[in-house]
């Protein structure tokens, strides 16, 4: 079972101005019927259930909250035509993460068919596979959807025991296989203190394209840089989703997977900016905020700024 819940406009505070000069003043709370064309749409996934089957430290059902408490503190450098839309918030009841993905999936959709970007705030990695269909549905058949996802884990995991937050993409691939429909996964960041030997096999049977994080980091822009525009070429949109335990625990210590050894925020903002020129981005997610965990909400606050930083360049 999965819940609707509306936007809580006391989640958004801050200083306060008469010029909207912070972002708690600029966005406003509705359902996704009721926002304007071509905004940027927020939606909360508040499931860690997948993260409990995966064997995790489960806490990222509180995260959408803990990434818009620090959002709405933010300034606000968007100019008036741009609205920005806190859409409220999917609830899994009694651990069905299934019916939530559903229910993210058909709001995505739903966000899309407004011209929106729907931002996605987490909640477990299972994000990705709700997001994901809610996109390919909406865009139908004959459109390829290439997804680049920053993490340490390559998310491939077999569903032999049943789904989790570690088999988002290995469920992608076996319904675009179902489906007749390429599948294209570019994963960045990729650690091999994290992931099996099997996991490296099951990518490489996928053909999916990744950098180890020894090759994703600032040293080596210019050949990340090619990676993504390579990529995105082969591509009619982009689905981006973050995994925040892809970066090192320096600045990520809110997840339920933290390790020192993952990467830092200023490859990832390039490789945004690479992704965002091309104008194919379709959706955007965050997962794996884990409050329980963060020191001073410093990884509460890096998630919120990689969202400021997408919607003041989108």
């Amino acid at each position: 079972m999965a819940i609707y819940k509306k936007a809580n406009p006391k989640i958004w505070s801050g200083r306060t101005s008469d010029q909207r000069l912070y972002m708690h003043e600029k966005i406003k709370c509705g359902p996704i019927e009721s926002i304007s064309p071509h905004s940027i749409a927020l939606l909360g996934y508040e499931c860690d259930e997948g993260v409990k089957r995966n064997q995790g430290r489960v806490g990222a059902v509180d995260g959408p909250n803990a990434i818009r408490a620090q959002l709405g503190k933010m300034p606000n450098h968007l100019d008036s035509k741009t609205e920005v839309y806190d859409c409220g918030t999917i609830e899994c009841i009694k651990g069905d993460m299934e019916v939530t993905q559903n229910k993210l999936s058909q709001l995505v959709s739903k966000s899309l068919t407004k011209n929106a970007l729907p931002i996605i705030l987490g909640g477990g990695h299972d994000i990705a596979y709700g997001h994901y269909i809610g996109l390919a549905n909406h865009i139908g058949k004959g459109k390829t959807i290439g997804i680049i996802n920053f993490d340490a884990h390559f998310d491939l995991r077999s569903v032999e025991n049943g789904p989790n937050s570690g088999t988002p993409f290995y469920q992608i691939a076996q319904d675009c296989n179902a489906n007749g429909t390429p599948f294209k996964y570019l994963c960045l960041g990729i650690r091999p203190d994290s992931n099996d030997k099997n996991l490296f096999e099951t990518a490489i049977d996928l053909e999916v394209e990744f950098l180890r994080n020894t090759e994703f980091n600032i040293q080596k822009l210019k050949t990340v840089s090619r990676v993504i525009k390579k990529f995105i070429s082969g591509v009619d949109h982009v689905y981006v989703t973050i995994d925040l335990d892809g970066f090192s625990s320096a600045y990520a210590p809110g997840v339920s997977a933290a390790s020192p050894m993952g990467f830092s925020p200023d490859i990832v903002l390039r490789s945004l900016g690479t992704i965002i020129k091309s104008k194919k981005l379709l959706g955007l997610d965050i997962a794996e905020m884990n409050p329980t965990y963060d020191i001073d909400d410093q990884t509460a606050k890096l998630a919120a700024s990689l969202i400021h930083f997408v919607i003041h360049r989108e």
